[in-house]
């Protein structure tokens, strides 16, 4: 058996942001929805980049969101995600690198430029988002290395990259691999848009292909379509070893084996921003999963991960997440 080399091995679309301030006469006079995300292509993205103020700008994406989270806590990552040989491609790949997390995957010399999330940050707190995928989107089973995924414990994949066939045959290709080095293989539903889109779809690979399901309320409740949340919790029990359903401040639900575990969600004194809860909940349950921890512990991780990320801006971790899980006694 190849040697265990990684904790985690994500799949996810490799975006940088650029996060910028600006004022409600900025949206108005560019077009933007306030509070929303909409996608938006090479042009428009060239033309608001140009427009904003100075930004910061870090890699990004909900599953490598997930892997920084996990490189916190003190895993080992991997990452596979599409850039371009470009300056936000370049970005992308010193950030990321810079947090311990392997990048086994090749960049793009010709097509779409790096793909970015535009994010403005109004003075009421609120983020307008405008997502141009670019070569996140170009993701295919080439750009998957068979020695990082069998090195792997997990190989974890975010179900927004569903949209596109290359990216199928990727994680199709990886979840293969993965199960013939008798590894785990993950899957986040990542939206419940996603879900209504391909349900049929995540159901079989939920029932034959993931070990171990992430999703929110919403996403489970689509994808067996249902208003009641114990009906869809019985039916991912029966099609999946694990699964880890997050309720907001209502904690989470985790499936291991069969079991069911009640988790209570983490207090904090505020929240500030929602975005990346759900990866950094993925983020603590993979570490403690992959540390040999009970279901609970797994999850009460993800809950301490995802209350640090909800209690400022921005979906990475802004403390180290090994030192709180040792102050809480769960490390």
């Amino acid at each position: 058996m190849t040697e265990l080399k990684y904790d985690v091995a994500g799949i996810g679309n490799a975006l940088v942001d650029v996060i910028a301030n600006a004022d409600d006469n900025f949206l108005i006079a560019n077009g933007i929805e306030k509070g929303g995300m909409t996608l938006i292509d090479a042009a428009r993205a060239d033309e608001l980049y140009g427009r904003m103020a100075a930004s910061i700008e870090m890699s990004g994406g909900s599953c490598a969101n997930t892997i920084a989270g996990l490189a916190s806590l003190g895993g080992k990552g991997a990452f596979f995600g599409k850039v371009k040989k470009d300056q936000l491609g370049e970005v992308f790949i010193h950030d990321i690198k810079s947090m311990g997390v392997a990048f086994p995957a090749s960049q793009a010399t010709s097509g779409a430029p790096t793909g970015r999330c535009l994010i403005l940050v109004t003075p009421d707190a609120q983020r307008s988002m405008n997502t141009f995928l670019g070569a996140a989107q170009k993701l295919g089973p080439d750009d998957i290395d068979e020695g990082t995924i069998r090195a792997a414990a997990v190989t974890y994949m975010e179900g927004y990259l569903w949209d596109e066939p290359g990216a199928k045959e990727a994680f199709l290709k990886a979840a293969k691999i993965a199960h013939e080095a008798g590894r785990l293989v993950s899957l986040t539903l990542s939206d419940s848009f996603c879900v209504d889109r391909y349900r049929d779809e995540f159901r079989r690979l939920a029932k034959d292909e993931v070990d171990l399901l992430f999703a929110n309320e919403a996403e489970i409740l689509s994808l067996y379509q249902t208003d009641v949340f114990d009906e869809a919790l019985q039916k991912v029990r029966a099609d999946c070893k694990f699964a880890a359903l997050t309720r907001s401040e209502a904690g989470a639900v985790i499936v291991a084996d069969g079991e069911v575990h009640v988790v209570d969600a983490e207090k904090i004194p505020k929240v500030v921003d929602t975005t990346g809860a759900g990866d950094l909940f993925a983020a603590g349950f993979l570490y403690g999963l992959t540390r040999g921890k009970d279901p609970v512990t797994c999850g009460r991780l993800g809950a301490m991960a995802a209350a640090e990320a909800i209690s400022h801006y921005g979906p990475r971790p802004q403390v180290s997440l090994a030192k709180l899980a040792k102050e809480k006694g769960l490390a």
